[in-house]
């Protein structure tokens, strides 16, 4: 940097803090940022670890900051008469352009450097992400070059202040207004995406998520670029004479006019550049993943992704077009091909809108928008199409948005997670498409089936039969896998019954028996085995090579990362319900699982199972059992020989029971049925409920008197049976809690593993309340806040320890029926009986017992009932809570991981790169709220201290000079 540049700077920067005005400057500022910060973004009510609303506000502020700053730089020279002498002085004046440019940047950087204390705080706080942190600071300063630029250039052009003042803020508004939502929601979304890549403001926005875009750093330096130029054409052209005309003159206008030109083309050039950007967040969240990368590399035909984007929308929803046409750019470019992506708006092509309206039952939906001059319906279409071979998914904007109550009246919408949304929808129709084509294409590994199955004459006759259908099936299935599948069929009792231990001791697999009191036994029983994976398969309910088939089809699927998974899921029978107030959690009676459904159904095929008949569909890769009520034998045998077949149980459930509505809350002891057997698998469960200081709000039903009536209303409280469980409490190295920072287990008991019974297994506390949390036997769970005035219950204080709240069991179980008849061997007659008689029966029924499970068997246990019914879930919404969300994930993720399916499990935690505040007492907040007032002073005053060091310093300096020349 020339040395004229620097002291240019230096001049005006010790012009700056020669008054006491440099200080009511920077003490106006922070006092606004912090202002904005606490107050009206309200940082701790929004509970989000982050300063996102820090840099929201910095293209409005920085209007007036830079404005301020830049306002006398040259109409001072001008009204001084000092502009003559520094253009005819032998500076370039293009260093006095930029000496004066860089002394506004650093004034511009000191202010920042004060409100450093705010992210500061909030990662002391909340673990802050400092990649947007350091992204929205690089912005700010790209923001503020723009808007010197100009301030300089408008400055330039009078010699009044008030004058530079008022017009460069009426520059820089106009420079932010056209890409504002207010303006650009006037037009379609093609005329407001142009708008927007003019806007000062909306360039800002990406910077601030986390992504640097050479493309908005550029746009900044363009109009810096363009200004500096206008700039120099300005101070040039005062050295002009009025009347006279020199050539000279058009190779500056023609020299400017290039100038601006080229930055603009720049621009335009750049567009096209998307690949140019650094995702500097943690994780890289608004990357395409390496799992979603691993998806559309299995994809052998085209992938259609197509975008229905009508140009009329709700003005809440236009920004968030862009985005996603943008994030579907990107699969189409990681796609390598493969990938098609399509834009269109319906309602301009009634071809196209006919086949969204028929094919995939696309249609719009009416939306409420309101203007300057009256509120009217728009129908709009917000809609991505996934489309492979003849498979499709459809996602509507409620799929793909979330809304906020920021505050009243004002909400905040955005984009969920869209690559989580997209990708588990590429998955489904990848994986649907699949599994009607070639079967073993997606196994990587040779197959073996193994049939441990007796000789005919020691069979039944209707099991001597089926064993023929078993052979002709696997010769068939054989021929066609490519090598990929070979059989065997043993006799187990042959050689001495070598082959009849090693399956007692390896499987529990013991001799089958007709009826109860028969003599006579069998062996009947089926595996699959690769790469050290075993899978058994069932026998079929009914006796035939095609009913044989889709069970051999779907215990191979278990081998292949290309097909759908199969979750069973059991809940407690309901009344029926209005499917609405079903959702809303109304009505009814009961616990509904509605939105668990719902969101389960998204990734995997879902099949209900009530386990009555003794058994789990033979396709289940996963069983979900969600508040069991009084387990019967056989749903108890069921589960049991499920967990004994390799399968992972998923369970939720509590010795209490919760019943919620909205005028009542009450509690009461819970009879599962799985007491004896958590406690054979060596899992109990207290007969008690856990209560924490650090939980989550609720909304409580309170009476209240008003006159001579009695009115029933909902209050928000602290509600310390919602334990608010924190990274902490959490199995840190543990993919099952991947990307949570909180989760919520609302009315959980607390859970004793029994370390002699599990050894040899591992045992895995996934979810631990906090160290101040204690347990109650009570079934009062409204507060009373007249005795325990803060949490409205009263702590027990030799009882506070850490408690476990969900764990997870990994290895060989032995069966709860070791030993046991098989609950079906107590009926008057067995279904092989039936079938001799009667060959129009429902079906077979396993009448043995297998005693032990291979090594890949799970538990998974989350100690309570309630935690995911559709009314808890949405009673957490009413304080503008979407932790909510956090639960349901959790349980996604705890599938994928029992499925050993962890693509979609990495992406479902990128939605966000902050995280929930952890819980603050009021007297916390205000100290931290204080702290940062405190903080901005001291930064003040260090600046003034340094100020006045720097000033004595140059005091000394020149008298030192004065006596040197005096001598």
């Amino acid at each position: 940097m020339p040395r004229s540049i620097y002291r240019i700077a230096r001049k005006e920067l010790a012009a700056f803090f020669s008054s006491p005005a440099a200080f009511i400057f920077f003490g106006s500022f922070l006092a606004v940022t912090l202002f904005i910060f606490f107050w009206v973004e309200t940082f701790f009510a929004r509970n989000i670890a982050d300063v996102r609303p820090l840099f929201e506000w910095m293209p409005i502020l920085m209007i007036f900051l830079v404005a301020s700053l830049t306002m006398k730089m040259w109409s001072e020279e001008k009204r001084m008469g000092t502009l003559e002498v520094l253009l005819t002085s032998s500076v370039n004046p293009l260093h006095l352009i930029l000496g004066k440019f860089l002394a506004c940047l650093i004034l511009v950087g000191l202010a920042l450097l004060l409100t450093l204390s705010v992210p500061l705080t909030v990662s002391v706080i909340g673990g802050l992400d400092w990649g947007p942190v350091f992204a929205g600071y690089t912005a700010t300063l790209f923001l503020a070059a723009a808007y010197a630029a100009i301030g300089l250039y408008v400055s330039s052009k009078s010699d009044n202040q008030i004058v530079s003042l008022i017009a460069t803020v009426l520059v820089c508004g106009l420079l932010y207004l056209v890409g504002s939502d207010t303006l650009t929601s006037l037009f379609g979304n093609r005329a407001s995406e142009i708008l927007k890549l003019a806007g000062s403001g909306s360039r800002f926005q990406s910077i601030t998520r986390g992504v640097i875009d050479l493309r908005d750093l550029y746009y900044y330096l363009s109009i810096a670029g363009i200004f500096i130029s206008l700039n120099a054409f300005a101070l040039e052209k005062l050295r002009w004479s009025s009347e006279s005309k020199h050539p000279g003159h058009r190779r500056w206008r023609l020299a400017t006019i290039l100038f601006a030109a080229n930055f603009l083309i720049g621009n335009l050039w750049l567009s096209h550049v998307a690949w140019a950007r650094v995702d500097v967040t943690r994780g890289r969240i608004y990357s395409i993943s390496d799992a979603t990368r691993g998806y559309l590399r299995q994809i052998q035909e085209p992938l259609l992704i197509r975008g229905y984007f009508s140009a009329k929308t709700h003005p809440l929803l236009a920004p968030l077009v862009p985005q996603l046409r943008d994030l579907i750019l990107e699969y189409q470019v990681a796609g390598r091909g493969k990938v098609r992506a399509e834009f269109i708006d319906p309602l301009k092509n009634p071809e196209l809108e006919k086949e969204a309206s028929e094919k995939y039952g696309i249609k719009p939906v009416p939306l409420q928008v309101t203007d300057k001059y009256q509120a009217s319906l728009v129908n709009s279409y917000f809609n991505v199409l996934i489309k492979y071979g003849d498979q499709y998914e459809v996602l509507g904007f409620r799929d793909l948005i979330e809304v906020n109550a920021r505050k009243e009246m004002q909400l905040d919408v955005k984009l969920r997670n869209p690559e989580y949304d997209i990708t588990r929808s590429i998955k489904k129709v990848l994986y649907s498409y699949q599994g009607a084509g070639d079967l073993f294409a997606g196994i990587k590994h040779p197959v073996r089936f193994n049939g441990y199955i007796s000789p005919d004459e020691e069979l039944p006759e209707v099991l001597a039969e089926f064993k023929g259908e078993v052979n002709a099936l696997l010769e068939e299935m054989k021929g066609t896998s490519n090598g990929r599948l070979d059989y065997a069929i043993k006799d187990p009792r042959a050689q001495g019954g070598t082959v009849a231990k090693f399956i007692a001791e390896s499987y529990g697999f013991h001799p089958m028996r007709v009826g109860l009191f028969d003599p006579r036994s069998f062996y009947f029983y089926m595996t699959l085995e690769s790469d050290r994976k075993i899978v058994i398969v069932p026998l079929p309910e009914d006796l035939n090579k095609e009913a044989l088939r889709r069970g051999v089809e779907a215990a191979l699927k278990r081998f292949s990362a290309s097909f759908l998974k199969t979750i069973a899921l059991y809940t407690p029978p309901s009344p029926p319900v209005n499917p609405y107030m079903r959702r809303l959690g109304m009505g009814g009676g009961g616990k509904q699982f509605e939105l668990l459904r719902e969101k389960l159904g998204q990734t995997h095929n879902f099949a209900a199972a009530d386990l009555q008949k003794g058994r789990i569909p033979d396709d289940a890769d996963l069983l979900v059992v969600a508040a069991p009520e009084k387990f019967s034998d056989k749903q108890l045998f069921a589960m049991d020989q499920f967990l004994m077949k390799g399968g992972t149980v998923i369970l939720l459930t509590s010795p209490f029971s919760v019943s919620l509505t909205r005028t009542s809350l009450s509690a009461s002891k819970h009879d599962s049925g799985l007491e004896g057997w958590l406690e054979h698998n060596g899992i109990a469960l207290e007969e008690s409920l856990v209560l924490d200081p650090q939980n989550e709000q609720m909304a409580i039903p309170v009476a209240r008197r008003l006159g001579g009536f009695i009115i029933q209303e909902l209050r928000m409280v602290e509600y310390p049976y919602f334990v608010d469980v924190r990274a902490k409490g959490m199995a840190g190295e543990n993919s099952l809690t991947s990307g949570l920072s909180q989760v919520t287990l609302n009315w959980a008991s607390p859970i004793v593993v029994d370390e002699k019974k599990n050894e040899g297994r591992k045992v895995t506390p996934l979810l631990k309340s906090s160290p101040k949390s204690w347990t109650s036997r009570s079934t009062d769970v409204l507060p009373d806040y007249r005795l325990y005035e803060r949490l409205g219950f009263g702590p027990a204080d030799d009882n506070r320890a850490e408690q476990t709240l969900a764990v997870a069991v990994e290895g060989r179980f032995e069966s709860f029926y070791k030993g046991k008849k098989s609950p079906f061997l107590n009926e008057t007659e067995t279904k092989i009986e039936k079938d001799a008689k009667d060959k129009d029966d429902e079906g077979w029924v396993m009448t043995s017992v297998i005693e032990r499970s291979p090594e890949s068997a799970r538990i998974i246990l989350f100690a309570s009932n309630e935690f995911l019914t559709d009314e808890t879930l949405n009673r957490s919404t009413m304080g503008g809570s979407e932790r909510y969300l956090n639960s349901l994930q959790l349980l996604e993720n705890a599938v994928d991981w029992s499925l050993e399916d962890r693509g979609l499990l990495t992406i479902r935690g990128r939605g966000r790169f902050s995280k929930n505040l952890p819980p603050l007492s009021r007297n916390k907040q205000l100290f931290w709220e204080y702290l940062n007032y405190a903080l901005a002073l001291a930064g003040l005053a260090a600046v003034f201290f340094l100020h006045r060091v720097r000033q004595r310093w140059a005091m000394r300096r020149y008298d030192a000079i004065l006596r040197l020349e005096r001598t």
